[in-house]
């Protein structure tokens, strides 16, 4: 069933991002940039799943072959146009095979892959999936337990973005310009200014209670502040359009944060 994969959806916290990046030793800038690569800088979707991508030509491997081209093949690709849609193709897949399906889908604000659970402090795949419907916390922690695992930590500090690139994305990265994606990422979140956890809560918060704040960055913009006005009418509170103490708690209060 879907709603297996739903769980409290928390957003990160500032003891999530400082356990992140003392277990690395790096900085914000280089953690952001990770995140940003793999995803659009959010671990959940609007229906409080992780964030996901179903890669087929795991799947065929890991099962045997079994199962249809769209969800089992040789070659990568197959993808869908929505998450949504992603976890469709992954419950058709699990319903072949659960362990290989899993195994087969990377996860969270890190992207990563079920059959890299151990490298990233899990005891398998379906304890690492347990762990990620929680919190990006525990999404995090789990992409810096893998890059210190896979013995990454010292080219991402170094800024050595090929290097970490070959280890985190596969030795193909050069295809979607990884590399130079990471060195561009960093370089503007080392401008400033980094994404605000406050404001980030905020627009998760708001995502999950039907809202439309843009993407989940930290970033204050006008569709964050649109989006909170909505909110505070909805919730009969002065439209403001400002995330004031009143409007955060109301906001966290209500999604259950």
């Amino acid at each position: 069933m879907a709603d297996e994969f739903v769980g409290r959806g928390l957003p990160l916290s500032a003891e999530g991002l400082k356990a992140a990046t003392a277990a690395v030793g790096i900085g914000l800038p280089e953690l952001w940039s990770v995140i940003f690569v793999e995803t659009p800088g959010c671990g959940f979707i609007a229906d409080r799943r992780p964030t996901l991508l179903f890669e087929r030509h795991h799947f065929f491997r890991r099962s045997g072959g079994k199962g249809p081209s769209d969800i089992s093949s040789s070659d990568a690709g197959g993808y869908a146009s929505s998450k949504g849609e992603e976890y469709a193709r992954l419950q058709r897949a699990i319903a072949i095979d659960r362990r290989a399906a899993l195994e087969s889908t990377s996860w969270g604000l890190g992207q990563i892959m079920g059959f890299n659970a151990k490298l990233a402090g899990f005891a398998d795949a379906e304890a690492m999936v347990k762990a990620m419907v929680e919190s990006e916390d525990a999404q995090l922690l789990g992409m810096m337990n893998f890059i210190v695992s896979a013995k990454l930590a010292a080219p991402l500090k170094d800024h050595r973005w090929d290097a970490f690139a070959a280890g985190y994305n596969g030795s193909a990265y050069k295809i979607n310009d990884y590399d130079g994606k990471l060195a561009r990422t960093f370089a503007k979140w080392s401008a400033g200014p980094l994404p605000d956890l406050r404001v980030r809560s905020a627009q998760l918060a708001l995502i999950y209670l039907g809202h439309k704040p843009g993407p989940v960055d930290g970033q204050w913009g006008r569709r964050t502040g649109e989006a909170v006005t909505a909110f505070q009418k909805s919730a009969g509170l002065p439209e403001t359009g400002k995330l004031d103490d009143a409007t955060f708690a109301r906001l966290t209060a209500d999604a259950k944060f």
